[in-house]
């Protein structure tokens, strides 16, 4: 959306939010903003997409739902795996040896602890639905105003700023017990020796802060991407509160 737009929107809903009464400003009065099709939408069009219970309540349908489903789709085997974008790979420390450890016969134990690292991120994900649906319901008039009126990611910050901590202390117990009682503790063990002798270091609870952290940032963009698909396509919701309100601020 253009940013003089943005600027319009964002001034009749502070006068909104701020208790002007029609006598005091007639939102027919102000300066109309134009649509990418071309159509005039109306300042009181506007006003009443951005109005307080109305944005609010837009916002927390299309968190939840691009919530679920990209939680959903995380949470599933290969969900990490299967995703070249959010694949995680070795660590730093492990990533510097790979083609020597390659090199040397172990490529079997690299893609076993690849594979393991995957795996315990996917188990962790399902946990973060309570978390951010939560965060949802908790979402404030002046939470929704932010969003409405910000980028393409507003939302997915108003998560990561409200979730974060919290989800990441969540995650980790999972990630734990399954990096326990899967090919993760034999695959590092054996790798973790071997690069011991060249000099580089790691601890497998260093290792398990970095799974923990790849699955929140897999989260959170998987998370954007549903957002920014949203924005972009408010016809999908022809008809709906989303639709609505997303389709006058594209």
């Amino acid at each position: 959306m253009k940013l003089a737009c943005r600027q319009r929107i964002l001034a009749i809903a502070l006068m909104y939010w701020a208790g002007l009464s029609n006598a005091q400003v007639e939102p027919q009065t102000l300066v109309p903003a134009s649509t990418e099709a071309g159509a005039q939408v109306s300042a009181s069009d506007l006003l009443g997409a951005i109005s307080g219970p109305e944005a609010t309540q837009a916002l927390r349908e299309s968190l939840q739902r691009g919530a679920r489903t990209a939680i959903a789709e995380l949470g599933r085997e290969n969900g990490f795996f299967g995703d070249p974008k959010r694949k995680i790979g070795l660590p730093k420390n492990f990533a510097k040896a790979d083609s020597i450890l390659r090199g040397m016969g172990h490529g079997k134990k690299v893609d076993d602890l690849i594979l393991a690292m995957n795996r315990a991120a996917e188990a962790a994900s399902p946990k973060a639905e309570a978390l951010v649906l939560d965060a949802v319901q908790k979402m404030t008039i002046d939470d929704a105003k932010a969003i409405l009126t910000g980028g393409d990611n507003a939302a997915t910050e108003y998560f990561r700023k409200t979730t974060e901590q919290q989800l990441a202390e969540t995650l980790m117990p999972v990630i734990k017990s399954v990096t326990k009682n899967s090919e993760f503790v034999r695959a590092y063990g054996k790798l973790a020796g071997i690069l011991a002798k060249f000099g580089i270091k790691s601890e497998q609870d260093t290792v398990e802060r970095y799974v923990n952290k790849k699955a929140l940032e897999g989260i959170y963009s998987r998370i954007g991407e549903e957002e920014r698909h949203l924005r972009a396509n408010p016809s999908q919701y022809a008809g709906s509160l989303l639709g609505k309100v997303f389709g006058l601020l594209k």
